[in-house]
């Protein structure tokens, strides 16, 4: 049977919304440029409202940290002719997992 063991959510929808908006149209008038800062700043807020086994998540990745990222996987998929593509979302997850923490 499950037990909650003091792990929840609470965040609200209202502000998911606003940060997705906020994100998308950031995205799209930066040509793509600020997508790292969009998707740092809503995983940041998704950590900050989770809590597990009574501990807060914290995120302490930034944009910056991204975006080097984000250009280093761009060149390899170009390199390799998209191929390299295929481990970016594995990458990002790495990323993710490597700066979210307990507070």
């Amino acid at each position: 049977m499950y037990e909650n063991n003091g792990s929840y959510f609470d965040g609200s929808l209202i502000e998911l919304v606003g940060l997705y908006i906020g994100g998308i149209l950031i995205t799209i008038f930066t040509l793509g440029i600020c997508f790292p800062w969009a998707f740092t700043m809503i995983y940041r807020w998704e950590t900050n409202h989770t809590v597990v086994n009574g501990y807060r998540l914290w995120f302490d990745g930034t944009a910056v940290q991204l975006f080097g990222m984000w250009i280093r996987w761009l060149l390899l998929t170009i390199v390799t002719v998209g191929i390299y593509g295929f481990w970016v979302g594995i990458k990002l997850k790495q990323w993710k997992v490597s700066h979210t923490h307990f507070a």
